[in-house]
């Protein structure tokens, strides 16, 4: 219970769509999912969910991880060696939020690059390629991110994503998608896995943000680049025996679950059009294309870490990202009722503080 007298059912929780929890139907079937060994390949569960997922992304192999980090560092580990280097744009979450792993597990150094909202496209790219010579590292591996998680929450065009891979093979490089919100993308953009797959060598694939699963990531890609991921996983402490009650919760997540981010995103929207009218928010709406809404609180109201915690204290919940800027993030357990109620706490906090 809070210092207000709440208790955890009454708040709002808009932190993150990490924080859904399984429905009861998801529940019911991992209790009756059909297990095995994993690690020998017997598990039938999870080898129906790589077999889902090879065939909705159109690759050869996939392997199940235990998060999205053990798949996005399985396939760094699998297209890299020690001393290479990879580009990624500067608020990438494979850069910033995996506790440094590219450099603990693959000895991998990380080039930075600023881009637009998360995303890359060839003007920021050109001559970051480090020369083929003995006092560079030798970049290797081209990451994107698709939606942008700290960028916005922006889902690129599928023009820029064959743009920005095209040239990236053109430069000899690797093609990585931390997809960890994919199909946040392509409900936004209206394309499909297998198009967004089809310019990638790897796509790293999230099950616990928005599809509502407790944990499991996929990642998928060519027979040989996956079969060296899956030795990663093993090296990275990611064995799993009778993992086949975690994979059906995925499962039954890419069959019933993927049609309601739609809903997330119109209430993401709603969120937004709420806040653009509260005096000392500034927000612009074009930005907000899918689950995550970013907004900058004004001096004025003090900063964003005092604003957050003076909405927690009312039932709502969100994370403060810098001293002025804060984010919120819709999801299946938030409905339009809750939404509103936010809104108001939100605009009675700012009018409060001003």
């Amino acid at each position: 219970m809070s210092a207000s007298g709440s208790t955890d059912s009454d708040f709002v929780d808009l932190r993150s769509d990490t924080y859904t929890k399984p429905s009861l139907a998801m529940r019911q079937a991992m209790f009756e999912a059909e297990v095995g060994d994993d690690m020998v390949g017997e598990d039938p569960t999870v080898n129906r969910l790589e077999a889902m997922c090879c065939e909705l992304f159109g690759k050869p192999a996939a392997v199940f991880c235990c998060s999205a980090t053990q798949s996005n560092q399985a396939a760094l580990w699998a297209q890299c060696r020690s001393g290479d280097e990879i580009l990624i744009e500067q608020y990438g979450h494979l850069a910033n939020y995996e506790a440094g792993a590219p450099a603990v597990l693959s000895g991998v150094s990380i080039q930075l690059i600023p881009g637009d909202q998360g995303m890359l496209d060839v003007s920021h790219l050109e001559g970051r390629v480090r020369p083929r010579e003995q006092h560079f590292p030798q970049t290797k591996v081209l990451c994107l991110e698709n939606t942008t998680n700290i960028g916005g929450g922006r889902a690129y065009p599928l023009e820029q994503l064959q743009r920005v891979t095209d040239w990236g093979r053109d430069h000899g490089l690797r093609c990585h998608l931390d997809g960890a919100r994919i199909f946040n993308a392509c409900t936004a953009r209206g394309y499909s896995p297998a198009e967004t797959a089809s310019m990638f060598d790897t796509i790293s694939v999230c099950f616990s943000k928005g599809l509502g699963c407790p944990m499991g990531s996929i990642l998928v890609g060519d027979e040989e680049t996956i079969a060296m991921a899956r030795r990663a996983r093993k090296i990275f402490g990611g064995a799993l025996r009778q993992a086949g009650i975690v994979a059906a919760a995925a499962i039954y997540a890419l069959d019933n679950h993927i049609d309601q981010l739609a809903e997330d995103h119109r209430n993401a929207y709603r969120l937004a059009e709420r806040l653009e009218q509260i005096p000392g928010l500034h927000i612009n709406l074009a930005d907000v294309e899918t689950n995550i809404v970013f907004f900058r609180v004004d001096s004025t109201l003090g900063s964003a870490k005092d604003f957050a915690g003076r909405l927690r204290e009312r039932g709502v919940r969100m994370y403060d990202i810098g001293p002025g800027r804060m984010r919120a993030v819709t999801h299946r357990d938030v409905t339009v009722e809750m939404i509103d109620r936010a809104a108001d706490v939100i605009e009675q906090v700012a009018r409060e503080s001003c």
